[in-house]
C-alpha cells in the first residue's frame, strides 16, 4: 500500500445468533475506526428466516458505509458438527454479501488473525480485546463479536493485498 492509499475494510466475524462487523479506514499504514456493531437473528425462527435477518443486516451495514474490501473468519471445525454446519451457512452469508457487490473477500483462519492482532496464535479473547483498544483507540465495540470483527479488519490491513502488488506481481512472474 503506499503511503497515500485508503482503503475502507470490513471484517466479519459469522455466527448464526450474532454476527459481529468492523469497519476500519486504512490510510496509508495508519488504522482509522469507523465503525463496529453486530447482526442478530431471532433464536427460534426457522433457519432459513435466521440467515435472511443476517443477510439483510449485512447489506444494510454494506449499504451505510461502504466498504472496499472484506474479510471473513473461517471456520473452525469442533465437536458438535450439527453447530459447525449452521456456523458455515451464515459464514457464506457473510462471503455472498460482499461478493454480489464485487468486492474482493479475504479468509483468515483464527489463529492467523489472533497472530496478526497480537503476536500469539493462541492468544485469548481478552488479550485481543486489549490489542484492539491499544491499535484502535477510538474504537468502542458494541460487544465481543464486533471486536472480533474488528480484528479480522486489522488482519485484512496488515495481510491483505490491498494495493494489488501481490497480484500484479504474480501476473509478471506468469
Amino acid at each position: 500500500m503506499t503511503s497515500n492509499s485508503s482503503h475502507r475494510l470490513i471484517g466479519l466475524d459469522p455466527g448464526l445468533r450474532v454476527t459481529g462487523w468492523g469497519i476500519v479506514d486504512a490510510i496509508g499504514t495508519k488504522l482509522v475506526h469507523v465503525a463496529n456493531g453486530s447482526v442478530k437473528s431471532q433464536q427460534n425462527a426457522p433457519l432459513a428466516t435466521r440467515l435472511l435477518e443476517l443477510e439483510n443486516g449485512l447489506e444494510e451495514v454494506f449499504d451505510n458505509w461502504q466498504p472496499d474490501f472484506a474479510a471473513v473468519e473461517q471456520t473452525f471445525v469442533n465437536r458438535d458438527g450439527a453447530a459447525t454446519l449452521k456456523l458455515g451457512q451464515a459464514r457464506a452469508v457473510c462471503l455472498l454479501v460482499p461478493a454480489r457487490r464485487d468486492i474482493e473477500v479475504h479468509e483468515y483462519a483464527p489463529n492467523f488473525i489472533k497472530r496478526a492482532v497480537t503476536g500469539s496464535g493462541h492468544a485469548a479473547k481478552e488479550q485481543i480485546a486489549a490489542m484492539i483498544k491499544v491499535l484502535l483507540p477510538q474504537a468502542q465495540p458494541a460487544d465481543e463479536h464486533a471486536a472480533d470483527a474488528l480484528a479480522v479488519a486489522v488482519t485484512l490491513a496488515h495481510a491483505g493485498d490491498l494495493g494489488g502488488r501481490l497480484a500484479r506481481a504474480m501476473e509478471v512472474s506468469k
